[in-house]
C-alpha cells in the first residue's frame, strides 16, 4: 500500500475520532449549561451580576468552541486537498509511463 494512502486513511480516522469526541464534549457542555441555568433560576440569593457573568462565560466558551471546530475543520480540509492533489499527480505520472 502506498505511504500517501496510509497517511490519508490515518488522517480520516483521526478526523472521525476528533469529530466524535468533539460532539460528545459539546453535548456534555450543553447539558451542563442547562443544569447551571436551571440552578440559577431557582437560586434567588444568587446576585444578578453573577448570573450575567455566568451567561457571558457560557457565550465565550461557545464562541471559542465554534472557532476551534472551524479552525480544525479547515486544517483537515487542507490535508484532504493535499491528498487529492497528490493522487492526481500520481495518476498523471502513471499515465505518462
Amino acid at each position: 500500500m502506498d505511504q500517501k494512502q496510509i497517511a490519508k486513511q490515518m488522517m480520516e480516522f483521526n478526523k472521525t475520532a476528533f469529530d466524535n469526541t468533539f460532539n460528545a464534549m459539546t453535548v456534555l457542555q450543553d447539558q451542563t449549561e442547562k443544569l447551571i441555568f436551571r440552578f440559577l433560576e431557582k437560586a434567588p440569593w444568587f446576585p444578578e451580576e453573577g448570573k450575567k457573568a455566568v451567561n457571558e462565560w457560557v457565550n465565550t466558551y461557545k464562541k471559542g468552541r465554534e472557532e476551534f471546530k472551524k479552525t480544525t475543520d479547515e486544517s483537515y480540509k487542507k490535508l484532504t486537498d493535499y491528498f487529492a492533489q497528490a493522487e492526481k499527480e500520481q495518476v498523471k505520472k502513471a499515465g505518462k509511463k
